[in-house]
C-alpha cells in the first residue's frame, strides 16, 4: 500500500479518535506499524496531523477562542484557567520529551495505556454512579483554579501513548466534580494550546530530517484529520451524554487484547 493512501487512512483514524477517549496517538502508532508506514516519520506524522483535528476545535468553538485575539482578554479569568490547566503537561513534556519519544512510542506501551485508562474510566464512572463524587460544576465558567490545575495534572497521563489526552482530561474532570459535557468541552479547549505547542516542538526538532515528500504526507493527513474531526466532534458529545465512558473503556480493552495477541 502506498504511503499516500496510508496517510489518508491515518488521517481518517486521527479525525475519528482525537476527541473520543480511545487514544488517537495509540491508534496511529499501531496502524502505522501495521501498514508499514515510513518508519522514519511515523512518530512525527502521528503527532503533526493532530493539529488538523485541533484546528477543527478552533472552528467549531470559535466563540470561545475569538476573544483571545484581543490582548485585553489575555488576563481574563478564563484565560488564566486555561493556562493553569496546560502548564503541568507542557512542563512534563519538555522535561521528558526524549524519553517519551525513544521508549514509549510502541505497540506494547499503547496496549498498557489502553488498559490502564480503561480501568480509570470504569472507576470514575462507578464513583459517579454511587454519587460518591456527584457533579457540582456544569459550566466552564464555574471552574475554580484548583479544579483546572488538578485536571492539568490528570492530562499528564496522556504523555503515555494509549492513555488518551481526551480520556485523561475527561476522567480528571469527572473526578473534580464536572459533569460529562463540561469535562468534554474543557478537554476540547485545553487541547488547542497543548497540541499547538507539541506539534511545533516536534516539527522544530525533526524539520531537518523531513523531506518534501514527508511534508506532503503530513499535509495530506492534516487535511483529512481536520475534515473528519469537524464532522465527528459534536457527535461525540451526544454519545458521551448518552453512553458515558463505559463503552469506550470496553473498546479500549478489546483493542489492547488485539494488539497483544494479534499484532
Amino acid at each position: 500500500m502506498s504511503d499516500f493512501l496510508v496517510s489518508v487512512i491515518l488521517g481518517v483514524i486521527e479525525g475519528l479518535t482525537e476527541f473520543i477517549p480511545v487514544s488517537s496517538t495509540g491508534h496511529l502508532i499501531v496502524f502505522g506499524e501495521y501498514f508499514q508506514f515510513s518508519s522514519g516519520i511515523n512518530d512525527t506524522f502521528s503527532i503533526a496531523i493532530q493539529l488538523g483535528a485541533i484546528l477543527a476545535v478552533v472552528v467549531l468553538e470559535w466563540q470561545v477562542f475569538k476573544p483571545f485575539l484581543s490582548p485585553r482578554y489575555w488576563n481574563s479569568r478564563q484565560s488564566i484557567t486555561i493556562i493553569i490547566a496546560i502548564i503541568p503537561v507542557l512542563l512534563m513534556a519538555f522535561l521528558f520529551y526524549d524519553i517519551i519519544k525513544m521508549h514509549l512510542f510502541n505497540r506494547y506501551t499503547v496496549a498498557f495505556g489502553l488498559v490502564t485508562g480503561s480501568i480509570l474510566m470504569i472507576g470514575v464512572e462507578r464513583i459517579k454512579r454511587f454519587r460518591l463524587r456527584a457533579a457540582t460544576t456544569r459550566s466552564i465558567d464555574q471552574l475554580s483554579y484548583m479544579q483546572a490545575f488538578n485536571i492539568g495534572l490528570w492530562q499528564c497521563l496522556s504523555l503515555c501513548p494509549g492513555m488518551s489526552r481526551s480520556g485523561a482530561t475527561i476522567v480528571g474532570g469527572l473526578a473534580n466534580r464536572l459533569d460529562h459535557q463540561t469535562a468534554a468541552h474543557f478537554s476540547f479547549i485545553i487541547a488547542v494550546p497543548v497540541m499547538v505547542a507539541a506539534v511545533s516542538y516536534e516539527l522544530l526538532k525533526t524539520s531537518g530530517q523531513l523531506s518534501l515528500g514527508d511534508y506532503q504526507l503530513i499535509g495530506t493527513g492534516f487535511v483529512i484529520a481536520f475534515g473528519v474531526s469537524y464532522m465527528a466532534m459534536m457527535s461525540f458529545i451526544r454519545l458521551l451524554n448518552r453512553w458515558k465512558l463505559l463503552p469506550f473503556a470496553v473498546y479500549r480493552i478489546i483493542l489492547a487484547l488485539g494488539i497483544i495477541f494479534i499484532l
